[in-house]
């Protein structure tokens, strides 16, 4: 297939406003794929290559695109590249590293710029700055994926949860059908994407929603799922990433319970001497770039809670309900590593529980439906959280320097939700408050990282750093795309545990602001 092809789908699908007609346009591509293509094909048009990150910083891309693309005079007059020469050429350059490996990646994407068209180079450039990234299409690409193959939706989403990678089950439900996505089964040590929540106003709303429903503390710390076959244990985070290696005391924590074979989920946290919680911020040290974990472990040992299992003795419990996982946690996991809980219809023992969480130095509550399963990767309302104050997960999509005394460091923030319809992101307002000297500092490192063009006041970044903002109120506004903005926002906190594709959308902002 052109390269060109998948170009121009993903302008084609950008301009489309109906979800249906989208869902069509990729179908209709991913039937045009190759085998061998179908992989990279979603990748890219999720604007994450399946590369991942190759070491390409935007000045490079600048310089290769002027030198070898449209900039220099030299953009292909007619589409000639191939998809899959493209994603061939980009392995090579994720696996071009050492002495002289920036010249070598220059010259390399000098070449690709300049056999691209004019809208192939423009393409190239987002995706390998991030600017394209469309991870919030997932949804859309899941759907494509099953109605390219004839296949039922739930079923491709399904297998995309237990495996992590749309573009393995696309190629076993173009291969095999029905046959091929059955074969993604839980597997001990490769995570499943975790199960998420939506918010609630508060208990009595989180009643009113589920009926007689579980409450368990909300606790500040980081995600993590427990995977453990005999003596062997791993951790992954969140973001479904391995870091075992940084947290011993959970490996050490899980070889003792009451079973062979497990798979639990959980929260790692940094506790007082009283036994109260540290900061989140806190507890993300034992999780940075740079681990000295002996130290580290001395100096700031964790704690881990379990509220769910997964998996148990060759049995998958995801379809089992969360009051069933539950009853088998406690036959595997001691109380006191089992997150505090309640199963309630009273509005008032709720209310009263949560203010023990509160007290307790905690975030709030979840509350959970008792008859859910596990629906691994979604944001339903199986699952609500509960806070004493409204929060949003959002995205950092640019940054203005401050003046006074923050001159020199980027300080308002550009805050965007999720579109999962449009893809991308939308802007919802800027903030400056709540940012202490050091998360300024934090911030204006990181950002300046995440660069991909600016101006004498804004830097624009890719959209990868997500932060809690706290507000009192959502109110209609003209002033930005999503036609709402938040009322005296303010940085809660930064989420380096979680990725964009975990921020809250703009159909969930738009129904608070509709509530």
């Amino acid at each position: 297939m052109l390269f060109d092809e998948l170009v121009q789908t993903s302008r084609r699908v950008a301009q489309t406003s109906g979800r249906r007609a989208k869902i069509e346009l990729l179908a209709a591509l991913l039937q045009r794929t190759g085998p061998e293509e179908i992989e990279p094909a979603i990748a890219m048009l999720s604007g994450a290559p399946r590369q991942g990150r190759i070491g390409i910083g935007y000045a490079t891309l600048e310089a290769a695109r002027a030198e070898g693309g449209a900039a220099g005079g030299g953009a292909a007059p007619r589409s000639s590249l191939d998809l899959a020469e493209v994603d061939a050429l980009l392995e090579r350059l994720a696996r071009t590293t050492g002495k002289g490996s920036s010249q070598a990646k220059e010259r390399l994407l000098q070449e690709l710029f300049a056999r691209a068209t004019p809208g192939e180079q423009e393409f190239l450039f987002r995706l390998l700055t991030g600017e394209l990234r469309q991870g919030a299409l997932e949804g859309l690409m899941t759907e494509a994926v099953a109605r390219g193959a004839d296949l039922e939706p739930e079923a491709v989403r399904r297998a995309a949860m237990l495996v992590g990678d749309l573009g393995a089950v696309a190629r076993a439900a173009r291969s095999e059908g029905a046959a091929g996505l059955a074969r993604f089964q839980v597997q001990l040590f490769r995570p499943i994407q975790p199960m998420l929540a939506q918010a609630a106003d508060d208990v009595l709303d989180a009643l009113a929603q589920l009926g007689e429903a579980a409450f368990e503390y909300k606790l500040d710390g980081a995600r993590i799922q427990v995977h453990k076959a005999g003596d062997q244990v791993r951790v992954f985070s969140r973001q479904l990433n391995d870091v075992t290696v940084a947290v011993p005391e959970v490996v050490e924590a899980a070889r003792a319970f009451a079973t062979r074979e497990a798979i639990l989920d959980g929260e790692a946290i940094a506790l007082r001497p009283d036994g109260t919680p540290l900061p989140f911020q806190v507890t993300m040290r034992r999780f940075g770039r740079k681990l000295d974990v002996d130290r580290l472990r001395a100096e700031l040992p964790l704690a881990s809670f379990f509220f769910d299992l997964l998996y148990a003795d060759g049995a998958s419990l995801l379809d089992e309900s969360s009051a069933q996982r539950v009853a088998a946690l406690a036959r595997v996991v001691p109380a006191e590593a089992r997150v505090p809980r309640i199963v309630t219809t009273d509005g008032r023992e709720a209310s009263a529980f949560f203010e023990r969480a509160i007290a307790a130095g905690h975030e709030g509550l979840m509350a959970k439906a008792l008859g859910a399963r596990y629906d691994a990767g979604a944001r339903g309302a199986a699952w609500l959280k509960v806070k004493p104050a409204h929060t949003l997960d959002l995205v950092v999509l640019a940054a203005e320097w401050g003046h006074g005394r923050r001159r020199g460091r980027l300080s308002n923030l550009h805050l965007g939700a999720r579109d999962p319809d449009a893809g991308g992101f939308v802007m919802l307002g800027k903030t400056f408050k709540g940012m202490t000297d050091e998360m300024l500092a934090w911030q204006t490192t990181h950002l300046l990282e995440l660069a991909t063009k600016r101006d004498r006041f804004t830097v624009y970044v890719r959209p990868e750093l997500v932060v809690e903002v706290a507000f009192d109120g959502i109110q209609a506004s003209r002033q930005y795309p999503g036609g709402l903005t938040l009322r005296f926002a303010r940085v809660k906190r930064y989420r380096p545990d979680k990725g964009p594709d975990a921020v809250d959308t703009i159909a969930a902002v738009r129904a608070l602001h509709a509530g």
